[in-house]
C-alpha cells in the first residue's frame, strides 16, 4: 500500500533592512533553523515613501546573501498600492490573501513556517495572520529585543511564537521580548555573524574613504520620530565633533542616516576645522544607500566609535572590540514619550554600559562613565533578584545590567509582567540615586506605587492646577538656562 508523500516546507523568512538579512543569513548559516525544501526571504520597505529609495535586494552587498535563500520576494510589490506599516487584512479577507500568497510566491500546498524581525509592526502580523496557524519564530538584531513587547499582542499569535532568535550584543544578558508568552532566548552565534559582516565589507563600494584609523561618528536622524527636535539633533552632532576633537583625534569620518538632510553635514565640517580636524562625509550616493556600521568598522577599523543609542556601538564594543562613547542619552531618558515607548531600553542599556564622551577616563579605559554606569556597576550587582521572572531575567548577565532592566522593563510593561515587580522594588528601593534617576519617571512610579513614587498622602498635588503649572514654569526656565 503506497503512502501520500510528505508535503513540502517552504519558510518564509522577512527582512526590511540590510542587517536585518545579514542576521538571517547567520542564523541559517549557524544552524538556527531546521531543515526545509524551500527557503523565500520577503524584503519589504516600511519608509514613508518606499518608492524614495533603493530595494532591500539592490543595496550593495545583498548578492552576497541571496544565495542562502531559494527565491526573493517583494511585500511591497505583493500588496501594492497599500502602504506596509499599517495595513493588515480584513478577517473576511484572510483566506483571499492567503490563496493570492500562495499564487504569487508559488507556495502551492507547502506547509509554511515563519521567521519575522518584528512581531509588533508591520509586515510580521500581517503575514501571520494570513498564514494563520503556522509557526513563528521572531528575531531580533538589535537593542529593542532585551525590552518589554511594545504592545499587547494577540494570543492568536504570540501563542505561535517557538523562539525569540537574538545578537548577543550584552553578553549573556536575556531578552525580555515575548517572555510573556513563555518564548525561549536562541542566540546567534557571533562568529557567523561576523563572517557574514565580512562578506558584505568585501562587497562594499571601493570609493569609501580611505582615512586610517579615524573616529567614526554615527548619525542615527533622532528627530524625524519626534525623538528630539531638529535643531537639537543638529547640535548633538556639533558636540559630538567637539568631544571627539577633544579627546585628541583629528581625522573624523561622519556617516549620516540615509535619510538625514546634507545641511546637518556642513556645519560638522566647518566646527571640525575650527577645531584643527578634518571631517569627511561619508557618500554613498544618490539617492542614499545604506552602509552598513560593521562595514566601516571592517574596511576603516576606527580608533573610536561615537554615537548615540545606535545597536553598532554595542557591536563595535563587543563583537569587534574597538573604543566606543555615546552622547546624548541623558536628554533622550529625559524626552522619551510615553514612558514605555520602545526606545527606553536601547537608550538605557547604551547609557548604563558605554561611556560619555566627555569623560575621558572612561573612554580610555573603556568602562561605563563616572555617574550612571558606574552606580550601576558598583551596587545593584550586590542585591539578590526576586525568585521567579526577575531570576530569569537575570541568569548568565551580569546581575547590575539583569537589575536595571528588570526595574525598566517593568516600569515599562507592568501588565505583561507583574513577576518582575519583587525586582523591580529591590531595584528603586536600594539603587535610586540622583544618577539612576535618569531611567526613570517619579510620575510613572507613583502610578505603579513603586519606590521612588510619590507618597499617597501627597498625590493630591499631582491633581492641583496650580502645582502643574508650576512645574512646567520650572521645567520651561531649566530648558533656557541649559541652552
Amino acid at each position: 500500500m503506497s503512502t501520500a508523500p510528505a508535503p513540502r516546507t517552504t519558510q518564509l523568512l522577512t527582512a526590511s533592512t540590510l542587517r536585518g538579512a545579514a542576521t538571517l543569513a547567520a542564523a541559517l548559516d549557524t544552524g538556527c533553523f531546521g531543515p526545509a525544501d524551500r527557503r523565500v526571504l520577503v524584503v519589504c520597505d516600511n519608509a514613508a515613501v518606499p518608492e524614495a529609495g533603493p530595494d532591500l535586494d539592490a543595496l550593495p552587498g545583498f548578492e552576497r546573501l541571496r544565495g542562502r535563500f531559494d527565491d526573493v520576494v517583494s511585500w511591497n510589490g505583493t500588496i501594492a498600492p497599500l502602504h506596509p506599516s499599517g495595513w493588515s487584512p480584513r478577517p473576511d479577507d484572510v483566506p483571499l490573501w492567503e490563496r493570492h500568497l500562495r499564487l504569487a510566491w508559488g507556495l502551492g500546498d507547502d506547509e509554511v513556517e515563519l521567521a519575522v524581525e518584528s512581531i509588533e509592526v508591520g509586515p510580521a502580523p500581517a503575514i501571520a495572520e494570513i498564514f494563520a496557524g503556522t509557526p513563528v519564530d521572531v528575531y531580533a538584531d538589535g537593542l529593542t529585543g532585551y525590552g518589554p513587547t511594545r504592545d499587547k499582542l494577540d494570543p492568536l499569535i504570540g501563542t505561535r511564537v517557538r523562539r525569540l532568535l537574538h545578537l548577543d550584543l550584552v553578553p549573556g544578558l536575556k531578552p525580555l521580548l515575548l517572555t510573556e508568552f513563555g518564548v525561549g532566548p536562541l542566540v546567534v552565534g557571533t562568529g557567523g555573524f561576523l563572517k557574514v559582516l565580512g562578506e558584505l565589507a568585501d562587497a562594499a563600494p571601493a570609493e569609501l574613504p580611505s582615512v586610517e584609523s579615524p573616529a567614526l561618528l554615527l548619525g542615527e536622524h533622532l528627530s524625524v520620530p519626534g525623538l528630539i527636535s531638529a535643531a537639537e539633533e543638529e547640535e548633538l552632532y556639533l558636540r559630538m565633533v567637539r568631544g571627539t576633537v577633544a579627546l585628541g583625534h583629528t581625522r573624523l569620518v561622519f556617516a549620516p542616516h540615509p535619510a538625514a538632510p546634507a545641511r546637518w553635514s556642513r556645519p560638522m565640517e566647518a566646527e571640525a576645522e575650527r577645531l584643527g580636524a578634518e571631517l569627511t562625509v561619508l557618500d554613498t550616493g544618490t539617492p542614499p544607500a545604506p552602509v552598513l556600521a560593521e562595514v566601516l568598522y571592517e574596511r576603516m577599523r576606527p580608533a573610536l566609535v561615537v554615537g548615540c543609542f545606535s545597536t553598532a556601538l554595542l557591536t563595535a564594543s563587543a563583537f569587534y572590540g574597538l573604543p566606543v562613547a555615546r552622547i546624548g542619552t541623558e536628554l533622550l531618558l529625559d524626552r522619551l514619550s510615553p514612558y514605555e515607548n520602545g526606545e527606553r531600553m536601547p537608550v538605557t542599556l547604551v547609557d548604563a554600559l558605554l561611556p560619555e564622551l566627555g569623560d575621558r577616563a572612561a573612554v580610555t579605559e573603556r568602562r561605563p562613565a563616572d555617574g550612571a554606569g558606574r552606580e550601576v556597576a558598583e551596587g545593584a550587582g550586590r542585591e539578590e533578584l526576586a525568585e521567579g521572572a526577575g531570576r530569569e531575567v537575570a541568569e548568565g548577565a551580569g546581575r547590575e545590567v539583569a537589575a536595571l532592566v528588570a526595574a525598566v522593563g517593568f516600569a515599562m510593561r507592568p501588565r505583561l509582567h507583574p513577576g518582575l515587580r519583587p525586582a523591580a522594588e529591590r531595584y528603586l528601593s536600594t539603587r535610586l540615586t540622583p544618577v539612576t534617576w535618569r531611567y526613570f519617571k517619579r510620575r510613572r512610579l507613583t502610578s505603579l506605587g513603586l519606590p521612588g513614587g510619590v507618597p499617597a498622602r501627597f498625590t493630591f498635588l499631582s491633581r492641583s492646577a496650580a502645582v502643574r503649572r508650576a512645574v512646567r514654569r520650572a521645567r520651561s526656565l531649566r530648558r533656557a538656562v541649559g541652552r
